[in-house]
């Protein structure tokens, strides 16, 4: 899963590598300014309270 800042250009570039056939684990947008506490305690909701499959060929925003 990447996690990136770059909420700007991933979706676009995302949405355009999903559209090739590609897959992917997913991605996590947490835009430049989030409170990285926040941030990780969304990324370690997301580890505990799910699976994988859950977020393949997703985009989210964070923090949930």
């Amino acid at each position: 899963m990447l996690v990136t800042s770059d909420q700007n250009t991933m979706p676009l570039h995302f949405r355009e590598f999903l559209s090739a056939g590609n897959r992917s684990p997913g991605v996590l947008i947490a835009p430049q300014g989030t409170q990285v506490a926040a941030v990780i305690e969304s990324i370690l909701l997301l580890w505990i309270a799910s699976n994988e499959e859950e977020w393949q060929d997703r985009i989210v925003w964070l923090p949930l």
